[in-house]
C-alpha cells in the first residue's frame, strides 16, 4: 500500500500526459516547489488537531490530508498565471500533480505504519480526483462563458473538495455507504475528462 501511495500520482501524471499534447508546458518547476512545500509541512506538522470523529476530524481531513495539499498548488499555479510567470494555457492539472509527487512520497513514509488503506490508497485517489476535477470545471467555465456552464462549474468547484473530504471522513469512521457515494461524486469529473480524451484520440 505504501508503494501505491508513492507511485499512483506519478503514474497517473504520465498516463495523463499520454492523452494530451505536450504544447502547454512550463510546469516542470512545480516539482521543486512541491519538494519545498512538502518539507515545510513535514516540519510544521498538522494545521488542525483532529478529534475522534465528527466535524473537527472532517476539518482535519480537509485541511491536512485531502484538500489543502491540492488547493495550495492550484492557488500557486493560478497566481503565477495571473502574474504572467506561467502562460494562460498552462496545464494546471499537470502542475498540481508534479507538486504532489514529493508530498505523496513523504506521506507514503509517514503513513506506512500502521498502513491504513484509507490513507495509503484512498487519499492518493482523492488527490487525483481534485487535481484533475477542479481544473476541468475551471476550463469549462473559461471556455464556454455561458451561465448554464459557469453556474454548474462553480458549483462543481465548491462541491468537489467537500465530497472528497467527506469520503475520507466516512471511510475513516467506518461508514462505507457515505464514503463510496462521495467517492463516486469526486471521481465523476476526472472520469469524464479521461473518456473525452480517449474518444478524441480515437477519431
Amino acid at each position: 500500500m505504501s508503494f501505491f501511495c508513492l507511485l499512483w500520482i506519478p503514474l497517473f501524471y504520465f498516463f495523463r500526459r499520454s492523452l494530451i499534447s505536450a504544447e502547454r508546458d512550463g510546469i516542470t518547476w512545480a516539482l521543486p516547489l512541491g519538494f519545498a512545500a512538502g518539507a515545510l509541512q513535514y516540519f510544521i506538522g498538522d494545521l488542525i488537531s483532529p478529534g475522534e470523529f465528527g466535524f473537527f476530524r472532517w476539518l482535519s481531513g480537509f485541511a491536512d490530508i485531502v484538500c489543502l495539499p491540492v488547493l495550495i498548488p492550484l492557488g500557486v499555479c493560478l497566481l503565477l498565471i495571473a502574474l504572467k510567470a506561467l502562460p494562460a494555457g498552462v496545464d494546471i492539472t499537470g502542475f498540481i500533480l508534479l507538486w504532489l509527487i514529493p508530498h505523496a512520497a513523504l506521506r507514503s513514509i509517514n503513513w506506512s505504519s500502521p498502513g491504513i488503506p484509507v490513507m495509503l490508497v484512498l487519499v492518493p485517489v482523492l488527490w487525483t480526483a481534485l487535481a484533475a476535477g477542479i481544473p476541468f470545471f475551471i476550463t469549462c467555465a473559461g471556455r464556454y462563458r455561458r451561465w448554464y456552464v459557469t453556474v454548474p462549474s462553480a458549483l462543481g468547484i465548491t462541491v468537489l473538495p467537500v465530497a472528497a473530504a467527506t469520503s475520507w471522513w466516512a471511510f475513516y469512521g467506518h461508514q462505507p455507504l457515505i464514503g463510496y457515494l462521495c467517492l463516486f461524486v469526486s471521481l465523476i469529473p476526472v472520469t469524464v475528462w479521461v473518456v473525452i480524451r480517449i474518444k478524441t484520440r480515437e477519431k
